[in-house]
């Protein structure tokens, strides 16, 4: 996937995988900073010894951890429109936490552009089917449609969309 491309070039993309990010390691300082952040605090997630005797023999991140994470791996992965001026985030349908990510694991996301659909003068709106794969796990961290809004000049409007 190009690292840039031009906003005639997104709407051709739709039902293609557009991005795959790098992976990131989810560590127990992460997962303890995310819990102080959030004051989410559940044994689950900041306990190693209590955890360790769980169902998940150890500590989890929080669910919303790995989704906030999708951001970063929406930045890693992506091509840059060269027209936007600013992306939006929208926000989520159909958000389903899978499978566990548990300390030290390492997860990466998977972007395919679902739709791409212009609004107003100067705004694309974009949704994405994502899903956050777990290194040598069968099922996802999770799954979801994110909405974004790529804004641009209106000047930069393609012809006849």
């Amino acid at each position: 996937m190009a690292k840039e491309i031009s906003l005639t070039d997104v709407r051709g993309l739709v039902g293609t995988e557009t991005g795959l990010s790098d992976w990131i390691v989810v560590d127990q300082a992460m997962i303890d900073a995310f819990a102080h952040a959030t004051n989410d605090h559940q044994f689950i997630h900041v306990d190693p010894e209590r955890a360790a005797s769980s169902a998940f023999g150890g500590t989890i991140a929080h669910g919303f951890l790995t989704l906030s994470l999708l951001s970063a791996m929406n930045y890693n992965s992506l091509p840059k429109v060269r027209e936007q001026t600013m992306g939006i985030n929208y926000g989520f349908e159909n958000v389903r936490f899978l499978s566990p990510v548990k300390s030290g694991a390492r997860i990466r996301g998977h972007f395919v552009l679902a739709e791409a659909r212009f609004r107003g003068a100067g705004m694309l709106m974009t949704s994405y089917d994502v899903s956050i794969e777990i290194e040598n796990e069968k099922k996802p961290a999770l799954t979801a449609k994110w909405i974004t809004i790529i804004q641009f000049d209106p000047k930069d409007r393609p012809e006849n969309v």
